[in-house]
């Protein structure tokens, strides 16, 4: 019982902590800090108990501290977003194999089987504990009241409860004398009265009923690490699929492939790898290559690795040589996409030099490294007979994705290549570059204070720097709970420069924000 007592206060400390961290705050360090309540509480109600995690279920602390911590030092979208996923996500997989720790050998069906379990686990196993709890406490034919009075807990709570009545009118009596006997005691008193005043209530109450929901989910997630992570059966220990295709007609239809991805790379190899020098070879303009094409070849290395994926999972493969056969048409056309995606990489690297960088040619430029590394790890794992270690394959290029990301810092990255450009006749997008988040604001404070930067490529800085603290896009002073370490960095790194950014010239025509630069040159601020 005490230890079940343990349990139940732990996860409404961690409830009424989410309350306290997230009640009308944006998420920042209240996210960080939430999480490793819920870790050190979790490890502690199961330790407490007897149980103690398996060493590969620690592994996933790593991960989930990064990317807890990158919600509080990165306000990009897509990091963000990621990163409060893999976060939670990670979260989940730990509880679910805590005490087992086969998650590595977890094939994409025990990824469905276990998301379900812990949903139900969510649900149900409090009840289903409670239940089976309270059976146990009061055995059948004791539950009259000589046995139930036999509890000290229970004698204590009722003596606490009658203490606690006892005690109202009396405070109330000496309150009313201390409130008349001092103004700031009286001024602190009504502070406090007013939370339980009337109009209060419905607040109250939603609040009540959400930190008892968060308990109440909590100790679900405690209780299925508790009880149901041991993975003594893995449920993809036989194929969800039984392999049903022939190998002459996987055969044929990876040669054909292959065949074709050779064929495409053969013709334009000429100008695949050329650069801006080749591009007109075929009465294309230099736009038309740039912009189209990366796209295209990014879909087809996704729709390879997914073909060759289900053919893996339902071809017969009976004889050594079938087996080496479907390996080497694999990596045949594992190969040619490697060099469709070497060439979408080239064409975005012209698009970008051209027409500069954004989030979404980013995203692609590092999307398309993970998903070579992907596909690279396919092949091997299919030499190497063990396919069924893709789901760990996916999951681990999905968090170097993120991860990549947040350490990239897209933003400030997006800002910096732009910038180093400009100088070259190339221009500022101000409109755009002002939209972007936080963490581009103290590469674009240094480069504003950079003395070697044109004149002219400074005052277009300024100008973005100018348009973000017109628009709103510099952080206002708010609560601890919503701190975060880029808007923080930002506003030290613009504090400095207010006396000069003041000689830019604001200006609003028609809803759209104008911006004269000192060098006399408009910019538009949407």
């Amino acid at each position: 019982m005490k230890r079940t007592t343990i349990l139940w206060i732990t996860a409404l400390l961690l409830g009424w902590c989410f309350d306290l961290l997230f009640w009308k705050q944006t998420p920042g360090i209240n996210f960080s800090l939430f999480v490793l309540l819920c870790l050190a509480g979790g490890l502690l109600v199961l330790r407490r108990n007897g149980l103690r995690p398996a060493g590969k279920s620690l592994l996933l602390l790593i991960p989930i501290l990064f990317f807890a911590l990158v919600t509080t030092i990165r306000q990009e979208p897509l990091t963000l977003a990621l990163s409060f996923v893999l976060t939670l996500g990670l979260m989940g997989l730990l509880a679910a194999s805590y005490l087992g720790g086969r998650w590595p050998s977890y094939a994409l069906t025990d990824y469905v089987v276990q998301c379900v379990r812990l949903a139900g686990s969510l649900i149900a196993r409090p009840l289903i504990f409670l239940y089976g709890n309270r059976k146990a406490a009061i055995p059948v034919g004791q539950d009259d009241p000589a046995v139930v009075a036999a509890h000290p807990g229970r004698k204590r709570f009722w003596a606490i409860l009658r203490g606690a009545l006892i005690a109202i009118p009396i405070l109330a009596v000496f309150a009313a004398l201390l409130n008349s006997a001092d103004l700031v005691f009286a001024q602190r008193l009504h502070d406090f009265t007013g939370l339980f005043r009337l109009e209060n209530l419905p607040q109250y109450l939603f609040r009540l009923c959400y930190i008892l929901a968060a308990a109440y989910g909590l100790a679900g997630v405690f209780l299925h690490a508790a009880q149901k992570s041991t993975d003594e059966k893995l449920f993809s220990q036989k194929p969800l699929v039984p392999q049903f295709l022939g190998f002459t007609e996987a055969a044929v239809v990876l040669g054909a492939v292959v065949v074709l991805f050779a064929l495409f790379v053969g013709i334009q190899f000429q100008y695949f790898f050329g650069g801006g020098a080749n591009i007109g070879l075929q009465g294309f303009s230099y736009s038309d290559y740039a912009r189209r094409g990366f796209g295209e070849l990014v879909a087809v290395g996704c729709c390879s690795l997914l073909l060759f994926l289900g053919l893996s999972a339902i071809v017969k493969r009976q004889t050594n040589v079938q087996r080496r056969a479907f390996s080497g048409l694999g990596i045949g056309m594992v190969a040619l996409v490697g060099v469709m995606l070497v060439s979408a990489f080239q064409r975005l690297q012209l698009y970008e030099a051209a027409y500069g960088f954004s989030r979404l040619r980013m995203y692609t430029d590092i999307f398309m490294i993970w998903l070579g590394v992907l596909l690279a790890a396919v092949v091997l794992l299919e030499v190497l007979r063990r396919e069924r270690l893709f789901p760990l394959a996916a999951l681990l290029a999905t968090i170097g994705f993120a991860a990549t990301l947040a350490l990239v810092n897209v933003d400030a990255s997006i800002v910096r290549e732009n910038v180093a450009r400009a100088p070259q006749g190339k221009g500022l997008d101000v409109a755009y570059l002002a939209t972007l988040s936080n963490d581009s604001v103290p590469v674009l404070a240094a480069a504003y204070e950079f003395k070697v930067l044109p004149g002219l490529t400074r005052d277009a800085v300024g100008a973005i720097l100018v348009c973000r603290l017109h628009n709103g896009s510099q952080p206002a002073p708010g609560d601890w709970r919503s701190f975060n370490l880029s808007a923080w960095w930002a506003d030290g790194a613009v504090a400095g420069l207010r006396n000069r950014l003041d000689l830019y010239q604001v200006t609003q025509d028609q809803g759209v924000l104008k911006i004269l630069t000192p060098g006399s040159i408009y910019y538009e601020c949407q």
